[in-house]
């Protein structure tokens, strides 16, 4: 099944800076966004193949809205040995509140649901009135006090991640309609202080950035060594690397520009270095106001930055479009803030014709929400987003 242009190369078209049938759309919500959709939608999967590494009924979901993305991460595919697993827990693949595709993701739980991910993450579930999230109540590098505490910490192995199955992913998601896979490798930054404490690691990195750079540079190994071999086994297929670092708030950037340049830059350069060796081209996901670093994004390497979050300072889509429109892709833009969750299908959609007149002409635009659509977004506003009718390219 297929259309004339397939999702795959008008996604690729638009990153070329081309116009193209339709504007290509993306689709990434909290789970219970995604619980909603399914009950809402009632959509047939019994022809989409079960997986033991993606859901079918949100999988539905995304041909339902005709999403042109595919995202294949690092988490769904991690096997570590017995040693691994703490006692008293088991391992859940499906309940993870941090999930925002099809994909499962690694956690043990124990009986008392405290959760560990796969970096040894503590978190506990935290509700709202709407949902609930998981947040972190230990930072288990946190008491540590010199580099031998750093090094005798359990870390992951990439011999403990099992890539085999991407390719037979890939082949049933083919059989359907070729769409735009890119893969996540994760996050440098902020796993790391995670890890840490964020007030400690800041202020590590400031005085004394011993510890946190050996935990920076730890990971980094870890998802070099792992792109790689994801590239070696489906590099003709894959179409795009992804990795997330969040060094803004909504006004500025969490450190001084030389800080970033100093510590954070080198480790991204290595992903993306690695991934240029491949011939891929590289998305970067990072909140609020990056607008300082835009430029040495783009000298880095970066084709597509997400999410384009409009309402933070300097990040007006006009503007970025203007400024950095012929050598930077965007990807995002529809408010999770404001306008999805409390305006009115007709405030969506006249959001999207906005965006899409502001980011997607010429192309180099992927439409989408400037975070995972939250849990009190109402589900029509959702079904506004993705009206058809409004993927027209902007100058036709």
């Amino acid at each position: 099944m297929g259309n004339e242009i397939t999702p795959r190369e008008r996604v690729r078209t638009s990153l070329r800076h081309e116009n193209v049938d339709r504007v290509p759309v993306d689709f990434l919500a909290t789970v219970e966004i995604w619980q909603k959709l399914v009950e809402r939608l009632n959509l047939d999967n019994s022809e989409i193949p079960d997986s033991i590494y993606y859901d079918p009924k949100w999988e539905a979901v995304l041909r339902y809205l005709k999403a042109d993305c595919r995202i294949l991460s690092y988490d769904q595919f991690f096997e570590p040995p017995e040693s691994f697993i703490k006692e008293g827990t088991v391992i859940n693949w499906w309940d993870a509140l941090s999930r925002s595709t099809p994909n499962r993701m690694f956690r043990q739980v124990n009986n008392e649901g405290d959760i560990f991910d796969l970096w040894g993450h503590h978190l506990r579930v935290a509700k709202n009135p709407t949902g609930a999230y998981e947040e972190c109540v230990r930072f288990p590098l946190k008491k540590a006090s010199n580099i031998n505490d750093i090094k005798n910490y359990l870390w992951p192995n990439p011999d403990w991640w099992n890539f085999n199955p991407l390719q037979k992913i890939i082949e049933q998601l083919d059989k359907y309609e070729e769409y735009h896979i890119r893969f996540r490798i994760g996050s440098i930054f902020e796993v790391a202080w995670q890890l840490r404490g964020m007030d400690t690691f800041l202020m590590d990195l400031a005085v004394d950035p011993k510890i946190p750079l050996y935990i920076m540079d730890r990971l980094t190994e870890i998802y070099v060594e792992n792109t790689k071999r994801v590239l070696e086994k489906i590099g003709d297929r894959l179409d795009m690397v992804y990795f997330y670092d969040d060094v803004a708030t909504q006004n500025s950037l969490m450190m001084s520009k030389e800080m970033w340049r100093k510590y954070i830059r080198p480790r991204h350069a290595q992903l993306v270095d690695v991934s240029k060796k491949y011939n891929k081209k590289v998305m970067y996901h990072c909140d609020g106001s990056i607008y300082p670093l835009i430029p040495e994004l783009i000298e880095l390497g970066i084709n597509v930055l997400n999410p384009i979050q409009v309402d933070a300072k300097n990040m007006e889509a006009k503007r970025l479009k203007s400024e950095f429109g012929d050598k930077l892709c965007f990807h995002g833009g529809i408010d999770v803030i404001k306008t999805l969750p409390k305006g009115t299908p007709e405030d969506v959609k006249k959001e999207v014709r906005e965006r899409i007149g502001e980011l997607g002409k010429d192309g180099g635009y992927i439409l989408a929400s400037t975070h995972h659509i939250q849990s009190n977004t109402p589900i029509e506003n959702i079904i506004a987003m993705y009206d058809m009718n409004l993927r027209k390219p902007a100058n036709r």
